[in-house]
């Protein structure tokens, strides 16, 4: 797996954990802040886990063509989203679950902003998208309340209804 952008890395220990439940897997983390790395906990990271401080644009390498996963969570700027769409995308494997964070805060992306960017692209490639963004899609929201009702797992982890995120599939 493959994530750009950790910050304190709260994502970065769902990710972990995930890898630790089900026994498999690494994780490279990219970032030009080390923030995550005091933060994340020994029995999640060893043995499953490189950090790699630095400008992501220089540091990738080609670890990139043989990930399963992709999490973008970097600079959310219109720039740096065409920077992946044109230097990481083509190198990811066809049909690599890819999720970018922070596109829906509004019922659209913000204008020049990496959100714009990506929904551009993903809409010109015909290439569908799931967002539980409460602000894009309180259907959704809804939806999905309604299934974690039923499987009793309605109790949050976080006290948060907002998810900008979008999760897709690169063709």
């Amino acid at each position: 797996m493959v994530e750009i952008g950790t910050f304190y890395g709260w994502s970065t220990m769902w990710i972990l954990s995930a890898l630790r439940d089900n026994g498999v897997g690494h994780l490279n983390s990219f970032d030009i802040v080390d923030h995550v790395v005091s933060n994340v906990p020994a029995e999640l990271s060893v043995g499953r886990w490189t950090f790699t401080k630095g400008d992501v644009r220089e540091q990738l390498g080609e670890n990139i063509a043989r990930t399963d996963y992709l999490f973008i969570d970097a600079d959310h700027g219109a720039r740096f989203a065409h920077w992946y769409i044109n230097n990481v995308f083509p190198k990811v494997p066809s049909g690599t679950p890819t999720s970018v964070h922070d596109v829906f805060h509004g019922r659209r992306p913000k204008p020049l902003s990496e959100g714009s960017v990506l929904m551009k692209w993903l809409t010109e490639r015909r290439i569908p998208y799931f967002t539980p963004s409460a602000a894009h899609a309180p259907e959704v929201i809804e939806q999905l309340r309604q299934v974690k009702s039923e499987l009793r797992l309605d109790v949050p982890v976080r006290d948060s209804r907002h998810n900008p995120m979008v999760f897709f599939t690169l063709a």
